[in-house]
């Protein structure tokens, strides 16, 4: 079985790079969402969290997004810290996940495969690029925030040049017909 991570900055299209190849068959693990999943639903990371960030980490039951990312936002060693709690049981998410598979090939769409130390978990990295004023475009109209506030959180992120000399492929995500042809190519490739 191949592992291949699929990664990029925000705005440039990674889960629709990422559907692409389950309409091909392709099993993805979407880490993010499984991160969020797992802040809410595992036991382990709720006691980590309140320990590490108080009570206010959880509002009736339900992970305090608004106030962990306003923990983290400007502060790395926090944000460490948080990763700390939630990427080893994200890893062994994955892991099971993986071990329930059939299929020759998995993809994990991870942001933040590189930053995370990940690299070496996957045979195969590819990283989707798009240009930056698109990436804020899509942002502002996804996310319904300033342009401003997506330009923070692309600042905050790798540059996009370092993920690609990272990469073994990386897919140009501006037009939808164009990357789905790069999609197909990089399948054949990798098979």
């Amino acid at each position: 079985m191949k592992i291949i991570g699929l990664t990029g900055g925000i705005g440039s299209g990674k889960t629709t790079i990422a559907k692409m190849f389950e309409e091909q068959g392709i099993p993805v693990y979407y880490a993010d969402d499984e991160a969020k999943k797992l802040m809410n639903t595992s036991s382990e990371i709720r006691k980590k969290l309140i320990s590490a960030f108080g009570e206010n980490s959880f509002l009736e039951g339900e992970l305090n997004r608004a106030y962990l990312a306003e923990q983290v936002f400007n502060d790395p060693e926090k944000l460490k810290i948080i990763n700390a709690i939630v990427h080893p049981e994200v890893d062994k998410h994955f892991k099971n996940w993986i071990s329930q598979q059939g299929s020759e090939i998995v993809i994990q769409e991870n942001a933040i495969l590189f930053e995370s130390g990940k690299k070496d978990l996957f045979d195969v990295i590819i990283t989707v690029t798009a240009p930056k004023e698109l990436r804020i475009k899509r942002v502002v109209q996804r996310d319904q925030i300033t342009a401003e506030r997506v330009n923070d959180r692309i600042n905050n992120q790798m540059e996009e040049e370092e993920k690609i000399k990272k990469s073994d492929f990386v897919i140009e995500n501006i037009d939808l017909e164009e990357s789905k042809k790069q999609v197909l190519q990089i399948l054949q490739d990798i098979k």
